[in-house]
């Protein structure tokens, strides 16, 4: 049975809004309250009506239901709430269960050229696709296929190739457990490591970092570890928009004696004070303050912050011995010290102002809390890993840790808080380019296969070997890549010149537009959708931000009776590709997620006995050897290692700022909500750029002015020093002088792409040198 009750909801945008809309209020001192409660049910009656969207949100999050498509924060052991979810997992549950529907009389009306001209947002707004359309060469429409036709058709361009490589198999965060182990299962079964994924593009900083000095590329704390903290400190990092059920951890924290540092160019309203909307206190009260020090800093001067903080911690243990280093932890657990504090122990002030921003005095009194506390926790998103300093940075954070002792105890440990909701379960199912021997002899011997083991592409060059003719063939199992990609007109050209481009999403997206010679959308069911197959109703797992994995079941009936499950999709193609007597049960597989998990147990590290355990009702939580022993088994020596690195200093020439692009409050990744960033009071545009009010006048401008953003690179490999993005309004903003923000995908057009992160090679999308150009306003973008 399929729902079908869309004249109870309200219909798509018919026009796209722009920059002339734009509507501009102070930016709000508090987040959530009454407003969050009331836009989270207007968006879902909206897009659900009002029973489905009481029958929808009472599941979320809850042990006999689905896992929120949002961000990857935990949900409590033992007790959760009625309502387990926040408003931006309210407006995601609403895209995806959504009423409305796009199916092949859609794509008859409207060409691919038509739909070309249309925003992200009026894209998304249009409703779920209903079943798989093919583009052929020289069509200007999608037209439907059978599921049948589609999967011969990849399977006949993969057969076509030279070799595997020319193939680049693409995954975002949404997918599950068991659809990506299947996914890099084909991929490595088809004989290739081409497994780019959306971690490549914002925690792969985190991840490179904490396995060098850590042992292991995950957070060592759990949700209980917050409220336990006496300090929490929340680098580069926007709960209040991004991860809004943070809030609720740090408001249960502060009001059992927690302090929390917060170190952002912006100041967000969900850190200085949060009205939670569960209590009579954040409906009608105050809410609760948060942070109780705000440091402003500049753009990329995280690492100068922290090497300051070293710096002071070293010297308060030399006035005082054995007052603030932990002795004990560091001459048993660690090496690398001595090397680390000769780099520390001469910080210059005087670079530390300039690239933090800072005045010392701050900086000191934030490291004194460092230095006091027993129990210190570190979080950070993207504003670290952005860079192209992000790992140097992640490993300062480190070393600071590492000094106190704060890893391998209650209350204390590294926190990356990563975005997606299962960008970190995909990770562990085997979704990297240069996976383990340890996993990939597992795999080979669990299947019969033989795994190739030179390393494949990640994002970035994966863009690179399209651009360069040497991929060829193109698949994404959810996420929306062009939009999420940097340097927005050489992946454009990267994809266009692919002979295939293949698309598994739920909804319309600037991906599918963006085509190779042929093209294929196929439609997937949801994490809301039930998936009844031949064994009966399944299930699937997901592993949040910290480790824990936990089973997700969708109850509503799924949008269209011709979507597969990523898990069918999956297995559907393998058949097409390999036949039915390929030494991997597919058939089973999709049968059965049962066997799909017995084969988990087997081969990836930690899923022993995977089935009973996801069945508890709390899930397991993967082992992590450094926050339950101490023991830093992934390293060189089997220690936690201390480094020593050069201090960058980010400097931009006169007349310039340094861009970072970020989300609104409207939007998740790439999906776009609406078009208001509520809480920094802009209403109706995205084509804005925030700007420090002396900076404004400084460079000759005026607020609400329109001017081209130009990005400068001059040391761009290809010989393209400047990229431009048109049509962007200046908005006076308290951003940190010098630094000026935007909301990406609408700036990832000035990411130059071979402008990355040592290491991680992740796009720089934080640390974008511009210039703000008066334009008229015919300019077209």
């Amino acid at each position: 049975m399929v729902d079908d009750h869309r004249h109870m909801v309200s219909k798509p945008p018919e026009r796209d809004v722009t920059e002339s809309d734009l509507d501009v209020s102070p930016p709000k001192q508090w987040a959530a309250g009454i407003p969050g409660v009331l836009v989270s049910l207007q968006r879902g009656v909206e897009q659900m009506g009002a029973v489905r969207t009481a029958k929808t949100l009472r599941l979320l999050n809850q042990r006999e239901g689905f896992d929120c498509p949002g961000c990857a924060w935990p949900e409590a052991q033992g007790h959760r709430k009625l309502a387990e979810f926040c408003e931006n997992g309210a407006k995601a549950v609403a895209e995806e269960a959504t009423l409305r529907r796009v199916g092949p009389e859609f794509f008859a009306e409207h060409s691919v050229a038509s739909l070309a001209s249309r925003t992200d947002y009026w894209l998304g707004q249009q409703g779920r696709i209903t079943e798989p359309v093919v583009l052929r060469p020289g069509a200007t429409h999608y037209e439907p296929v059978s599921w049948s036709a589609a999967f011969e058709l990849i399977a006949a361009h993969l057969r076509g190739l030279s070799t595997p490589d020319e193939a680049v198999f693409y995954t975002s965060g949404r997918t599950s457990n068991e659809a990506a182990f299947l996914y890099q299962l084909l991929v490595r079964s088809y004989g290739t490591n081409n497994l780019p994924d959306c971690s490549n593009m914002c925690h792969e900083s985190s991840g490179a970092a904490l396995a060098e000095t850590t042992g292991i590329g995950k957070g060592s704390v759990s949700l209980a570890d917050i409220t336990d903290a006496d300090l929490v400190v929340v680098v580069g990092q926007n709960p209040g928009t991004n991860h809004p059920r943070m809030l609720s951890a740090l408001e249960v924290a502060k009001r059992g004696g927690t302090r929390i540092v917060a170190v952002n160019p912006l100041p967000e309203a969900g850190l200085l004070r949060f009205k939670n909307p569960q209590n009579a206190r954040g409906l009608v009260g105050k809410g609760t303050e948060l942070a109780d020090e705000f440091c402003q800093i500049r753009l990329g001067g995280d690492q100068a912050l922290f090497q300051a903080i070293g710096h002071l911690l070293l010297r308060w243990e030399a006035e005082q011995p054995g007052t603030v280093v932990d002795r004990s932890f560091v001459e048993s657990r660690t090496e690398g010290f001595e090397e680390y504090a000769a780099s520390v122990r001469s910080v210059d002030w005087a670079e530390i102002g300039v690239a933090t921003g800072l005045p010392q005095e701050q900086i000191e009194r934030v490291a004194r809390m460092v230095a006091t506390s027993e129990r210190v926790i570190f979080c950070w998103a993207m504003g670290l890993t952005q860079h192209r300093h992000s790992v140097p940075t992640i490993r300062e954070i480190a070393n600071v840790a590492l000094l106190r002792g704060m890893i391998g105890k209650p209350g204390a440990g590294l926190c990356p808080v990563r975005g997606h909701s299962n960008v970190q379960g995909d990770r562990t199912m085997g979704i990297w380019e240069k996976m383990p021997e340890k996993f990939l002899a597992a795999l080979d011997t669990e299947f019969g296969i033989s795994s190739p083991r030179s390393h494949g592409h990640d994002t970035v060059n994966a863009i690179r070997a399209m651009r360069d003719g040497s991929a060829k063939v193109f698949m994404a199992v959810g996420g929306n890549f062009v939009s999420a990609a940097p340097d927005t007109s050489v992946t454009e050209s990267a994809l266009r010149s692919c002979a295939l481009t293949v698309h598994v999403s739920t909804k319309l997206n600037r991906s599918h537009v963006v085509h190779g010679e042929t093209a294929l959308i196929l439609p997937t069911r949801g994490r809301t959708e039930r998936d009844l197959q031949a064994s009966g109703e399944q299930f699937v797992t997901v592993e949040d931000s910290m480790s824990v994995v936990h089973r997700s079941r969708g109850r509503l009936a799924p949008a269209s009776e011709k979507l597969l499950s990523e898990v069918g999709i999956v297995c559907g193609l393998a058949l097409a590709l390999f036949g039915p007597d390929h030494s991997v049960p597919w058939a089973k597989f999709a049968d059965d997620y049962d066997q799909i998990r017995d084969s988990i147990s087997r081969v990836v590290p930690g899923c022993s006995d995977y089935n009973a355990k996801v069945r508890q009702p709390d899930g397991f939580v993967l082992p992590h050897a450094p926050r339950d022993s101490r023991e830093f088994t992934g390293t060189r020596h089997d220690k936690a290692v201390f480094t020593a690195n050069p201090l960058t200093v980010l400097r931009v020439p006169p007349g310039r700022l340094l861009l970072q692009t970020l989300r609104s409050h409207d939007q998740y990744n790439t999906t776009i909500y609406g078009l208001d960033d509520r809480y920094r009071g802009i209403k109706d545009a995205r084509r804005v750029v925030l700007v420090n009010p002396d900076d404004i006048t400084a460079l000759g401008l005026a607020d609400g002015q329109l001017v081209t953003l130009v990005s400068e690179w001059p040391d761009d490999p290809t010989g393209t020093p400047e990229r431009h993005a048109h049509n962007f309004r200046v908005v006076a903003y308290p951003t940190a002088h010098g630094c000026a923000a935007a909301y990406f995908p609408e700036a990832n057009s000035l990411i130059p792409l071979d402008s990355t992160a040592e290491t991680s090679n992740t796009p720089t999308s934080k640390s974008i040198v511009v210039r703000l150009d008066p334009a008229p306003a015919e300019v077209t973008a």
